[in-house]
């Protein structure tokens, strides 16, 4: 039985994939690498997001694309679209399984159940308050491997539907973090990323933090790099903080979800943080990590967002001097308080802004990665090119481009002769 996946968003969902993945093979399953309108399979499973109202478009979009061109597949879509609204998800003609984030372990019995039936199946039960018991000893096709850690979220930003398809906080335990890590060392992974949907907020359900997991992770012999996904600004205490710094596998990037540099849009948004505090956390990471990345997330458009609004957010964003920045426009979702709001921002107005911004970071961004010109440094080779160039990352995840015959995933030592834009150009280092 041939059997493939597809993954929409987060790295916590392409995680939940691998391990999908691993379950099947272990049944017997063979596994196809999904080309849309190229790859027949028996089944076909779709793991969804739901982020924005524009991912649900793109998904019922998708749906009917692959049913047309798998037209006796099983076609089951999971994840978190069909969490957050198993009746919409049922309602569509082309998905013949539906299964929700708390039953992954449950798509074998499902799809044998659908054998014999014959009918379609719609199984999405509430979330359970303990962490999901997934694992995996490899992360097909990457050359460093995502680890989830955490699931859910407490916060219901208002513009966020994911506490509703993700359910409450739960953490995993530092054990199992360290027994998967293990096999991943084992099979020759040199880099992992500890992903979440709240990373931040892990072990709040069982009286641990953030630190205890990496300890965990930068325990296992034969990791040499342990990444951090992105974070929420609060729960960074100095104490959390000072764990950190004294991991040495620990890669100093700190992906700290901004969203808005005003306070009064933050207050909208329902953070739980002030652009103050953002940037006193910034600061301190900055002192005990001396050249980290501090990288973000920042929205534009957000209901409300007047011109002063949107030139005090750019101002701060600048202030900051990130060394990378994800720019995005608002976009809405339906089931949200921010859906609702008044004064929505037009999107001729949000692509305005949007450019106006990604100006902003991107100058910041290449006057970061000048820093390194000179220097040597660590790379993670990643993706081959046919001239011999290899591309690679930091371990402040900076891209740099470099010719050397060795194969993907050596961490390789580099010289760096020239910087273009955020991108480095080196020489591998005999």
């Amino acid at each position: 039985m041939l059997i493939a996946f597809h993954t929409l968003g987060c790295k916590v969902n392409q995680y939940e994939t691998q391990a999908m993945r691993k379950q099947m093979e272990s049944t017997g399953y063979e596994t196809a690498e999904f080309i849309p309108d190229e790859t027949a399979a028996d089944v076909l499973v779709i793991n969804s997001c739901t982020v924005t109202g524009e991912s649900d478009r793109k998904l019922r979009q998708f749906l009917r694309r692959c049913r047309r061109s798998l037209p006796n597949a099983v076609i089951v879509l999971c994840g978190c679209m069909p969490q957050a609204y198993p009746d919409t998800a049922f309602a569509s003609p082309e998905v013949d399984i539906v299964l929700g984030n708390a039953v992954r372990n449950d798509l074998l019995p499902k799809l044998e159940q659908y054998w014999v039936e014959k009918q379609r199946i719609c199984c999405v039960p509430p979330h359970s308050s303990v962490y999901e018991p997934l694992d995996i000893d490899d992360f097909h096709g990457r050359t460093r491997a995502f680890v989830k850690i955490q699931d859910g979220c407490n916060r219901f930003c208002s513009y966020c539907i994911i506490p509703y398809a993700r359910g409450r906080v739960r953490s995993r335990q530092p054990a199992d973090i360290t027994a998967e890590l293990t096999r991943l060392a084992a099979k020759g992974y040199k880099e992992v990323v500890l992903v979440g949907i709240n990373l931040t907020a892990y072990g709040q359900d069982c009286g641990l933090n953030i630190a205890d997991a990496v300890d965990a992770a930068c325990a296992v012999n034969g990791l040499e790099r342990v990444r951090l996904g992105s974070l929420e600004p609060d729960f960074i205490t100095d104490e959390v903080i000072a764990r950190l710094k004294a991991q040495p596998k620990l890669c100093p990037q700190f992906h700290l979800a901004l969203q808005s540099g005003c306070d009064a849009t933050l207050k909208r948004m329902n953070r739980h943080y002030t652009t103050a505090e953002y940037a006193d956390l910034c600061n301190r990471l900055r002192h005990h990590f001396p050249d980290c990345a501090v990288t973000t997330d920042v929205m534009v458009g957000f209901p409300g967002e007047t011109q002063d609004e949107f030139e005090e957010s750019l101002r701060f964003v600048d202030s900051v001097a990130f060394a990378r920045a994800h720019i995005f426009a608002y976009s809405r979702r339906p089931g949200t308080n921010a859906d609702r709001l008044p004064n929505q921002v037009d999107n001729s107005e949000k692509a305005r802004r949007s450019k106006q911004m990604q100006v902003v970071c991107n100058k910041s961004a290449a006057m970061y990665a000048s820093r390194y010109v000179g220097q040597t440094v660590s790379v993670l080779l990643e993706t081959p090119y046919p001239n011999g160039i290899v591309d690679g990352h930091t371990d402040t995840y900076l891209t740099v481009m470099v010719k050397t015959d060795k194969p993907e995933g050596t961490l390789l030592p580099v010289r760096i002769v020239e910087c273009k834009g955020d991108t480095l150009y080196g020489e591998e280092i005999l």
